[in-house]
């Protein structure tokens, strides 16, 4: 690798070049000619050395923490009851897709829950009433807003019959809310 030289190594070294060579000043000359390289040879500056900082990427795997699930809960997608009633039934994917949550999760509910009553075909494919939905969207609520466990939102639910009617005024009350904050972010 040629390392660049300074102007005073290469004027030394022309000038080492124009004595007369004899043995005495020839090995004199080289010394000088070395002396003035190694000067002249300056050290590139290293570069800056970045630290590795190591970047973890989180799992998949395991339980959600509850910020997420908390989150999560906020974004379902669930249409109005006019729109919602005009099909008889919805398929296990879309409910899945409504909730954002997976397919499995929503089997799972249907086969603790005795208030879901999903269809099944021939086939064995689960098929959701608008009725079931709107019971999916209390245990939703039980238990991922209200952090009940399986056995609790159980419980809750056989105790209190009137538990629909609760559930329904509040999510009457929240979508108030949620119409009055859109109005006053438009202001």
């Amino acid at each position: 690798m040629d390392e660049p030289l300074s102007l005073t190594a290469v004027e030394e070294s022309d000038a080492a070049q124009e004595l007369p060579l004899s043995p005495e000043i020839d090995t004199v000359n080289v010394a000088v000619r070395l002396k003035a390289l190694k000067e002249a040879i300056v050290p590139s500056p290293e570069p800056a050395s970045i630290p590795l900082v190591s970047v973890r990427t989180k799992s998949t795997r395991g339980r959600k923490p509850l910020k997420s699930i908390e989150s999560e809960a906020d974004l379902i997608n669930i249409p109005a009851d006019e729109i919602l009633f005009q099909r008889q039934y919805y398929s296990i994917g879309e409910v899945a897709e409504m909730f954002k949550v997976n397919t499995s999760l929503i089997r799972f509910w249907a086969n603790e829950f005795d208030i879901l009553q999903p269809r099944k075909n021939r086939k064995g494919d689960r098929h959701f009433r608008p009725v079931d939905i709107k019971n999916i969207l209390l245990i939703h609520e039980l238990l991922r807003r209200r952090k009940l466990t399986i056995e609790g939102a159980k419980d809750f639910l056989k105790k209190n019959k009137k538990a629909q009617e609760r559930f329904e005024l509040i999510e009457s009350l929240r979508k108030m809310r949620n119409f009055f904050l859109e109005i006053k972010a438009s202001l």
